[in-house]
């Protein structure tokens, strides 16, 4: 059993899709407060938006290992995602900071509907993520020589 530069990977993807598993759970924790009127919709966009870009960043980041390690079975498994979060970065409101929620607009019931069901498709996508790198893990971890 041997050490590799894709069991390291696979360690690390691990470790930051646990905290995407997290930021999901926020996300429709935030707009769940919002559907039941617990939070003012400014207040939730001031504090969602500054999360947008490290979640995008940090799948980046572990994907780009993928690339680097040549696991290129979980970076396809990831492609549908990158293409997503890139789709919907582009297609934001136009707003003078980074994020993607608008107070204004976030409050109409379609929208608020679809933020919660891009909230727990990322966190299903997430939850088989963790799994399937905990299982790749240990399958190049007992096959390396």
């Amino acid at each position: 059993m041997a050490f590799t530069f894709a069991a390291f990977c696979y360690i690390v993807a691990l470790i930051l899709s646990a905290i995407l598993i997290f930021f999901a759970i926020y996300h429709i924790i935030a707009f769940d407060e919002l559907k039941t009127d617990y939070k003012n919709p400014i207040d939730q966009c001031n504090t969602l938006n500054p999360l947008v870009l490290p979640e995008y960043g940090v799948h980046i980041f572990y994907n780009i290992l993928f690339l680097f390690a040549a696991q290129f079975g979980s970076l396809l498994f990831n492609v549908p995602l990158i293409a997503y979060h890139v789709q919907r970065y582009m297609s934001r409101p136009v707003m003078s900071g980074p994020g993607l929620y608008d107070p204004t607009t976030v409050m109409n019931a379609d929208n608020l509907t679809k933020c919660m069901r891009e909230g727990w498709v990322k966190l299903a996508f997430y939850l088989i993520s963790f799994f399937y790198y905990l299982y790749s893990m240990i399958y190049v971890l007992v096959t390396s020589n």
